[in-house]
């Protein structure tokens, strides 16, 4: 009888196991709704609209997924600094949040192809003269928190760099318009877009850190998902929809590399 129980249990455990591993796809299906966390104050790509709306290329990229998916899209904005929370506690079921990928973030959550460009460098006022990390000794630069210009920038620029990071990029630009900081690590097109703000006053690009890709994020463990996520992506890019997207939002084609990279 003690064997039995023995059996049971374990039996009971592995079904467990395999509930909680479960492919998350069928569970979005079958609710007719994917959760996608996206950003609401990184203009080009997520803003917030006069009429309150969400805008922009990560928001035009989520419809385009969850139409893959075959449901709706619930957009949920979330801040850069807790996305990869937000997924890991599944509030969200993926993100599309200019999202970039390395070694730290694989272990912890699995990326899709990819599905935009994204530099990240850092921009300044034009009296400060800064060609590579070596020159902001002594400086003071902000980011907002959590990005990958946060990490690779405490990793590269000397000791007596400061490095004063805001909770949202909403912060990081008043910071600069306000004169708070001279000098930023953030992305391209976000700098391009800050310039408009102040015309007198324009962030030059100093120097770029990384050239980057934007890619969806999802939790490990969603082998069907991940494909679904690619299958939509894929199809995407072969009709030209996708770099219509990149185009209307930041002036640019998609590059070669990832309109023509599926996986």
């Amino acid at each position: 009888m003690k064997f039995v129980k023995t059996i049971l249990a374990l039996a009971a455990l592995a079904t467990l196991s395999g509930t909680a591993c479960a492919d998350n796809l069928a569970d979005i299906q079958k609710a007719g709704v994917v959760k996608i966390g996206v950003p609401q104050d990184f203009a080009p790509y997520g803003s917030v609209r006069s009429d309150l709306k969400l805008q922009g290329l990560d928001i035009d990229v989520a419809k385009l997924v969850a139409k893959g998916l075959g449901v709706k899209a619930e957009l949920v904005p979330v801040p850069i600094s807790s996305r990869m929370a937000f997924l890991q506690t599944h509030k969200i079921d993926l993100i599309i949040s200019t999202l970039g990928k390395n070694a730290e973030r694989e272990k912890v959550i699995d990326f899709s192809q990819g599905y935009a460009p994204y530099n990240n460098s850092v921009f300044g006022v034009a009296a400060i003269k800064v060609s590579g990390p070596a020159d902001l000794a002594n400086q003071t630069v902000g980011v907002a928190r959590s990005t990958f210009e946060d990490l690779m920038l405490t990793d590269s620029v000397p000791k007596s760099t400061t490095i004063k990071r805001y909770e949202d990029n909403n912060g990081l630009i008043s910071a600069y318009v306000s004169g708070q900081v001279q000098i930023v690590g953030t992305g391209d097109f976000v700098a391009y877009a800050l310039a408009e703000k102040t015309p007198t006053n324009k962030p030059l690009l100093k120097y770029i850190i990384n050239v980057s890709t934007c890619y969806v994020g999802m939790n490990k463990g969603e082998p069907a998902l991940m494909a679904k996520v690619n299958e939509a992506l894929t199809a995407s890019k072969k009709s030209g929809e996708l770099n219509g997207i990149v185009q209307k939002w930041l002036n640019v084609p998609l590059p070669e590399k990832i309109a023509t990279t599926y996986q």
